[in-house]
This record gives structure tokens, C-alpha cells and sequence, in this order.
């Protein structure tokens, strides 16, 4: 028999939520966000919420269940992540299981057999099992808390991983109304966190969005003009992190596999993982990985969820990824000790070049193509940007928290002990150098454009409107434009909206969206 939705809510003792946090937990406080999702869970509510990679995501379904003391089922997409965390919370003495592939029937047995005696139990299975039949008649008349879907952006088309099977779990919430449904992730913007909701049929849900700033981390993008001077940079990188674990993240298996050899001929504990390795290469890498016998691990983007090893210093993206969100993520890695690490992006044109190749290449629809393609322009004006990286990430999350400047990434704070210096090797790009001439002063700039005073002051009234358009519009000032849009305008000095349209990044929508501003701007 179904339960009454309103029944779920229970009275919120905020002493006895603190309690449980240390008794159970061995936990002295909540971390940002936790227990505002906490409690909407507990008021019956469904939840939305974005608690980044450190964040502490599994306390906010694992916390209802010994509060409540009721069955909570989590779906998880990783049977290596469900069977840590079910370890360490029977290290904690909290009952919880997994169900997966490979078990034997009396251990599934033992499982529902702990489940029927009635109270707390965290129960972890995969989106598959979820739409077997057996488990959906199973779950109809328990007493279930909660059910919490972690890795939740695979439930978006628009999300950096979609998965098939995640797009079926709204029969949850079809079998089970009565019960609140948390829907975690690590990154996700408004966008798919809507479709997040549509598709799990969430009823209001409250959206929680907390996490994003963290002030241990140096962020840093260089371009790089060839493959010699990302090679120099990288190995610099390299040699300024003495200690701690090193995470490189490439684009591609080939180059995954290359770069490693390239590094094990220099340096000593270099390892690589791809999708491409056997199920028993990857596990053997990846637990080389965490008893410190690798210390730098070259990988593509198959290498990081569930990872959480507390010391990595430093991770470099020697290519650039297909997403702002993948690379947020993937920088996530870095300090989950909370001590000062670096992130570092790689940048070059032949880089946007082969996520461009990607793109095309794609059997996706149009419109699935058409939204890879806004992430990608947006993934490369923020590296071509100049505001705060770090302010620039919050907004572009809707993080509760706002910041002006960071004062810990590369255009904060350029001249910070944590940033990797340039070698020599690697200016083939030309640095900013100023001449003389009989007319005015000029400047030769990174991109290769040639600003007088003129030039430079339009340039700076530009970065002005577009910080004061960003604020307004509350997103981030590369989905503006990109710093390269702006240098263009400031040379070009367009007269028209014709002219407009030739400009570097300025397609139609951009053009209806700042047109007549940038004409005002510019004093046409």
C-alpha cells in the first residue's frame, strides 16, 4: 500500500541531525550545502542538487537513511564506487549492499534477508536492475526514505556522459510517488539540470547548487602554438610538482598511450588508462595508482569518476576536453585534501581542431550536435578569457556563492608561486613586447594582433561592457564573448552591423543578441 506523500514529512530536530552527523558519521560539521539538501530530502521534497567532485555528495542519501532509519536505494552507474562506499559504511557499522553482476544467489539472498528485518539500510544496484520487473514489484510496498540517483547528469541528453538506461528511471517515480527522489551531481548547468528534472519526473524539486569555489586551486590556461612548446610546458609542470600525484588527462587513446611512453623514458612511476585497456589492465593501473607505486597517470576522460585520491597536486590538460563541465570535473581531482594544487589547460587551435572532428563525426541529432557545439565555443572563450576563472565557473553554474576575484588563478594572481612558468623553449607564441613608432606606441599581442593606443582603449571599454553585460544577464562573461571577439572588434573598429557580422565570433545569434550595444560601445 502506497504511502501518503505528506506522511514522508517528518519534524526536523536540529539537534538530532547533529547528533547523527557525529555518532554515525565521525563528522563534526555539514560541508557547504549538505544540509540544506538534507533537509529538503527530509521534508519529503525532491532535490536537485550539485555538490562538486570533494564535495561530500554520498553523505547527502546516506545521511536519511540512519536518520530515519528506513531502506534508502541508490543508483549508481560504477560497481567499483558501490562497493567502496558500501565498505566503508560497514566499517561505520551501517547495514547497507550492492547488487551486481557477478554475485552469487546467496549473497543477494543475505542482502534482502538484512533488508526485511526493517530499519536503517543503504541498498546501491544500477540502472538496469531498476527496470527489472521482479525489483520493480519488489519495491512497491516498502518503507523506503529515499531514492537517490547519483551520477544524475547521465540522465540528460545535454549532459557531458548520457546514458540510455539512466532516461528510463522516471519509472520510479511512476511506481513511487510518495517517495523524494535526490538527483546528485557533480557539474551540471541550468540547462541540464532542467532536463534532469523532466525526465525524472521530479515533482517542484528544490535545486541546490553549492561547492563550486574551491580556493585550494590554481587555475591556469596557456596557449600553446605547437606541440613543442605544450611538451616543454608540461614537463615544466611537472618538475615544479616534486610531491603529491599527477593526473594528465589527453583527448585521444593514441595520444593517451604516446605521451606516457614519452614521460617512462624521462621520469620514473608513469602509468596510462583508456576504455581501450582490458578490465583487468584498468583495475591493476588504477590500483598502482592509489598504492602510490604510479605517481603520474596520462589518461583520457575514462579515468576519474569515483576516484578520490586525497593528494593529487596537479592535473594538466594536455589537450582540451569537449566541455566546460568535463573540465571542471576533471580539475575537481586535484587537492581533495584541501591543500594548494594547480590545473592547468593546454591550449592550442589544433586542439579545438579535433573536438571539432568529434562534432562531425557524430551520428548524433541536429540538435544534440548544435548544443556540443555551444559547449565547445563556450569551453574556448574561457580559455581565451581574461575575467576571474574561478568567479567565472560560479556564475556559470549558478553557484549560491559569487565572487569578484579569486586572487588564486592565472589573471588574478599571474605572478603566483603556483602557476607553471613558461620556459623559454615554449614562447614560440610571441609575447607581449612593445615598440616604438613614429606615430604611436604599439603592442603585439599573444594572438598575433598588433594594437596602438587607440586600439588598446577600445579593447578596454570593450572587457568593461562585456563584464557589466555578463552581470546583468548573470552569466559568465565568456558566454559573452571570448577576450579574442573583443581584440578583433578593437582592431576592425566595425562601422556597421554589416561589418559586424565579419568579426571573429560574432555568428547571427550573437549578432540580434549585442549587436546595437557593441555599435554604441564603439560610438557608431
Amino acid at each position: 500500500m502506497l504511502q501518503d506523500p505528506v506522511s514522508q514529512v517528518q519534524t526536523i530536530d536540529q539537534n538530532h541531525l547533529e547528533q547523527t552527523l557525529q555518532t554515525s558519521f565521525g563528522l563534526s560539521q555539514f560541508r557547504i550545502g549538505q544540509k540544506e539538501i538534507i533537509t529538503g530530502i527530509l521534508s519529503g521534497k525532491d532535490v536537485l542538487a550539485v555538490l562538486p567532485t570533494g564535495g561530500g555528495k554520498s553523505l547527502c542519501f546516506q545521511f536519511p537513511a540512519v536518520y530515519a532509519n528506513k531502506l534508502v536505494i541508490v543508483i549508481s552507474p560504477l560497481i567499483a564506487l558501490m562497493k567502496d562506499q558500501v565498505m566503508s559504511l560497514q566499517r561505520k557499522g551501517i547495514p547497507s549492499g550492492c547488487l551486481y553482476s557477478g554475485q552469487t544467489d546467496a549473497e543477494k539472498r543475505q542482502i534482502f534477508q538484512d533488508i526485511e528485518k526493517g530499519g536503517t539500510y543503504l541498498l546501491y544496484l544500477s540502472p538496469e536492475r531498476v527496470q527489472k520487473e521482479g525489483f520493480q514489484r519488489w519495491i512497491q510496498n516498502r518503507a523506503i526514505a529515499l531514492f537517490a540517483i547519483d551520477e544524475a547528469h547521465c540522465v540528460s541528453q545535454w549532459g557531458h556522459d548520457f546514458r540510455e538506461e539512466y532516461s528510463q528511471l522516471e519509472i520510479l517515480k511512476r511506481l513511487r510517488p510518495d517517495i523524494p527522489v535526490l538527483a546528485l551531481t557533480a557539474s551540471a548547468t541550468p540547462t541540464v539540470l532542467a532536463d534532469i528534472s523532466i525526465n525524472l519526473k521530479l515533482k517542484s524539486p528544490e535545486r541546490r547548487v553549492h561547492g563550486f569555489y574551491r580556493s585550494n586551486l590554481y587555475y591556469q590556461v596557456e596557449f600553446c602554438a605547437d606541440e613543442e612548446a605544450k611538451a616543454a610546458l608540461l614537463m615544466q609542470s611537472i618538475q615544479q610538482t616534486p610531491e603529491g600525484r599527477i593526473i594528465i588527462y589527453c583527448g585521444t587513446r593514441k595520444v593517451t598511450e604516446e605521451l606516457a611512453g614519452q614521460l617512462q623514458r624521462r621520469l620514473d612511476k608513469v602509468g596510462y588508462y583508456h576504455a581501450g585497456l582490458s578490465t583487468a589492465e584498468r583495475t591493476e593501473t588504477q590500483e598502482s595508482y592509489e598504492r602510490g607505486d604510479l605517481r603520474i597517470l596520462v589518461a583520457t576522460n575514462a579515468f576519474g569518476m569515483g576516484i578520490d585520491q586525497p593528494d593529487v597536486r596537479l592535473v594538466v590538460h594536455y589537450q582540451m576536453p569537449a566541455t566546460i563541465d568535463s573540465l571542471y570535473q576533471e580539475m575537481g581531482r586535484a587537492g581533495r585534501d584541501g591543500l594548494d594544487s594547480t590545473c592547468l589547460m593546454l591550449y592550442s587551435k589544433k586542439d579545438k581542431g579535433l573536438q571539432t572532428y568529434f562534432i562531425t563525426s557524430s551520428e548524433a541529432p541536429k540538435e544534440i550536435k548544435n548544443a556540443r557545439w555551444r559547449n565547445l565555443d563556450a569551453l574556448v572563450n574561457y580559455a581565451e578569457g581574461g575575467e576571474c576563472r574561478h568567479a567565472e565557473i560560479l556564475t556559470y553554474y549558478k553557484d549560491a556563492q559569487r565572487i569578484e576575484r579569486c586572487g588564486h588563478c592565472d589573471t588574478c594572481l599571474p605572478q603566483s608561486e603556483r602557476k607553471v612558468v613558461r620556459p623559454v623553449a615554449a614562447l614560440k607564441a610571441p609575447a607581449k613586447t612593445k615598440t616604438r613608432s613614429k606615430v604611436s606606441k604599439t603592442t603585439v599581442d599573444m594572438d598575433g594582433l598588433v594594437f596602438d593606443d587607440a586600439q588598446e582603449a577600445r579593447f578596454q571599454l570593450l572587457k568593461k561592457w562585456r563584464k557589466e553585460k555578463a552581470k546583468e544577464l548573470d552569466v559568465p562573461a565568456f558566454v559573452v564573448f571570448g577576450d579574442l571577439t573583443l581584440k578583433h572588434l578593437a582592431v576592425q573598429n566595425p562601422q556597421s552591423l554589416d561589418e559586424l557580422k565579419n568579426v571573429h565570433g560574432i555568428g547571427e545569434a550573437k549578432l540580434a543578441k549585442f549587436g546595437w550595444d557593441i555599435m554604441a560601445e564603439l560610438g557608431q
